[in-house]
């Protein structure tokens, strides 16, 4: 054979084996791509009967699913994480009646409890400024859903964090980490250095606060030597003349005549009730001895204005909008309660 037959030969061999290479090369990809495809049909069927799980195609494809007893449903709003500081060892801290409600309107929420004695549990009490259990903290995301948009006002922002305001939902508070400041301008009656304060909310125009006070007057006298007794101002916006009786009251407080005053105005609350102004106040001040010029300079300066305000945003800040409102303790009693009832819980208190 001629070496051009030679040359032609080995030409055409080398040809052969590179076609038959790229033939198996493409083979395997299609094989590959085949057992993918197949692979890929066979989750999706076996996944569908078996109620496992989703391939992804299937997830994309639809916005219910079922699977293992439960149905998956598709949301366009984030998921949000809420963090439940609350206290197993007390019943009525419990958030499981909140979280069902909130669940309902907020379905991407994902809660995670946190127990307020842990270190988590104190680092978001302090950093949140957390005074009542159970306490809700969302994640940034729930300033992108719904909720939020129809009800941002219940929500107090820091730090990138939502604190949700339990008292403007109506949540009774379960549990009090804090309990209302007592400072040096605060009125305190019996032992100023009692282990135990019983801190009382009131309105002078409040006819339940009238009908509270005799049972105050009466702990006083049995309890002055072991408990110390706060009175706190939450003149209520519905009561024409709380306002101006808060301010005589602390204007009679400047010339230590508080519990003399307080009962002329609990007695004649009918009377100055229905009066306009402020003269019948300082028509008492006179009948009770005080120093009338200063008690009207005090009054007409509304002198003590801010120190009411600053009581009745405390109030607010603990859920408190009705008076009276007492804590004993760390424990909150609403409404005009029994002598009883109020003995039971500071004797309660005393001893532990």
């Amino acid at each position: 054979m001629s070496g051009n037959e030679n040359f032609f030969e080995e030409t055409m061999t080398e040809a052969r084996d590179d076609r038959d290479l790229k033939i198996q090369n493409l083979t395997a990809i299609a094989v590959l791509l085949g057992g993918l495809l197949v692979g890929s049909l066979f989750v999706d069927v076996a996944q569908l009967l078996t109620r496992e799980g989703y391939s992804p195609r299937a997830v994309r494809e639809s916005n219910i699913l079922e699977a293992a007893g439960k149905t998956w449903v598709a949301y366009s709003e984030p998921k949000v994480a809420v963090k439940v500081l609350t206290d197993q060892s007390c019943a009525a801290c419990s958030p499981d009646e909140a979280l069902v409600w909130f669940r309902r309107i907020l379905p991407t929420m994902e809660a995670v409890p946190v127990e307020a004695s842990s270190e988590e549990g104190k680092r978001l009490a302090e950093t949140y400024g957390v005074k009542t259990l159970p306490a809700f903290i969302f994640s940034d995301a729930v300033a992108a859903t719904d909720f939020f948009a129809a009800a941002s006002e219940i929500f107090t922002e820091k730090d990138g964090s939502y604190v949700l305001d339990t008292s403007k939902l109506g949540l009774a508070p379960g549990k009090y980490l804090t309990t209302p400041s007592v400072g040096d301008d605060t009125i305190v009656f019996g032992s100023h250095d009692a282990k135990l304060r019983v801190v009382m909310y009131s309105d002078f125009q409040c006819p339940y606060s009238k009908a509270f006070y005799p049972t105050v007057k009466r702990m006083l006298s049995e309890y002055g030597d072991r408990v110390a007794f706060v009175f706190k101002q939450l003149p209520l916006p519905f009561h024409a003349q709380a306002e101006n009786a808060a301010l005589a009251g602390e204007c009679a407080n400047e010339q230590g005549k508080y519990q003399a005053y307080s009962d002329l105005l609990f007695a004649r609350q009918a009377e100055w009730g229905a009066a306009k102004g402020t003269q019948r106040f300082k028509d008492y001040a006179r009948q009770l001895g005080l120093k009338y010029a200063d008690f009207a300079g005090c009054l007409d300066s509304k002198k003590f204005s801010d120190k009411v305000a600053a009581d009745v945003a405390e109030a607010s800040s603990f859920g408190v909008d009705g008076t009276p409102g007492t804590f004993v303790g760390d424990e909150f009693v609403a409404g005009a309660i029994p002598y009883e009832d109020l003995k039971k819980a500071v004797d309660a208190k005393l001893s532990e």
